[in-house]
């Protein structure tokens, strides 16, 4: 029998248990448990290659150092070596939790150090053009257009878009109930024009659009009376942004960071912006704080005579 007939049977129960454990303990969507799994299965490909016919309870801090190795030998980016890391940190507290180890080969590994970088955002004016560039004369238009007001005025992921119900709006107190990540639930507020434009739409186009079974309760549906697709808001918010004449990298996730955004540059308080994104850590929300800092800076080069008066003579906008 061969090396990789000897090693495959050794990692598959321990792969689909992890699939399980993913899903039941950890909540988490069916792309991501597919990564999670993606990470070990290039493991298992890399362990047989190196003629190391091992299961995953023999696996050494040095057989995965030498793996992280190949991944960036094979020009792999840093953030993509930091991600499958982070997946097999996951798969070997799993093998913890089932006993199979009473050790963590992971735990003396530093992932690579990553460069924050700062998302793109847009200001007031540059939304109101994408607005402005609806056809409400359409089903489409009066749809697209709740759809903006709605990321924009609550800061929510895409994936929340397209998963939000009717029966989790509560428009009369302003409020919207979320599902995010690890379906855990959370309240936002809705801002005034969103709940308009989401009366409008509700009103006159989305009880017009024959639902599916099994989809009935969805906001927003296409055609056919499914729910939109993360991809289709990618191109609705992209052609926006194209037609406004906006020539930054554009995605649905923009405007959440734009709402977070402004909230901070506004005086927000962090924490309410945390509770507001969904956000498990602080940690994360803090990277607004960064983009406030930028903000301010951008402001005193541009108004105060003090800065002015130090810096090098440039062109005004």
């Amino acid at each position: 029998m061969s090396v990789a007939g000897r090693a495959k049977p050794m990692w598959e129960p321990y792969r689909n248990g992890f699939r399980a454990y993913l899903q039941v303990e950890r909540s988490l969507a069916g792309h991501s448990i597919d990564a999670y799994a993606a990470d070990v299965d290039k493991l298992c490909r890399y362990l047989l290659g190196a003629g190391r016919a091992i299961g995953p309870a023999a696996v050494e801090t040095s057989d995965l150092r030498g793996f992280l190795h190949c991944l960036a030998g094979l020009g792999l980016s840093e953030a993509s070596q930091a991600r499958i890391l982070s997946g097999l940190r996951a798969f070997f507290a799993y093998c913890r939790i089932e006993e199979l180890r009473t050790d963590d080969p992971t735990e003396l590994l530093e992932a690579p150090k990553l460069k924050r970088r700062l998302p793109d955002t847009l200001s007031f004016p540059e939304i109101r053009s994408m607005l402005d560039r609806i056809d409400h004369s359409t089903p489409e238009g009066t749809r697209n257009r709740a759809i903006v007001e709605t990321l924009y005025s609550c800061g929510l992921r895409v994936s929340e878009l397209t998963g939000l119900r009717r029966s989790n709006l509560y428009l009369e107190t302003g409020f919207v109930r979320v599902i995010g990540k690890g379906d855990k639930e959370r309240l936002v507020p809705i801002g005034p024009d969103a709940i308009r434009h989401l009366r409008i739409y509700l009103s006159t186009i989305r009880d017009h659009y024959p639902a599916l079974p099994g989809f009935g309760d969805h906001v927003f549906l296409n055609r056919r009376g499914r729910p939109l697709s993360r991809v289709m808001i990618f191109y609705i918010i992209r052609d926006l942004a194209r037609a406004a004449g906006i020539r930054k990298d554009i995605s649905p996730h923009t405007l959440r960071h734009s709402f977070a955004t402004h909230l901070v540059e506004g005086g927000a308080d962090l924490r309410a912006v945390q509770e507001m994104l969904g956000h498990e850590s602080i940690t994360t929300t803090e990277i607004y704080t960064h983009l406030d800092r930028r903000f301010l800076l951008e402001t005193l080069r541009r108004y105060h005579p003090a800065f002015a008066l130090s810096l090098p003579e440039t062109k005004q906008p």
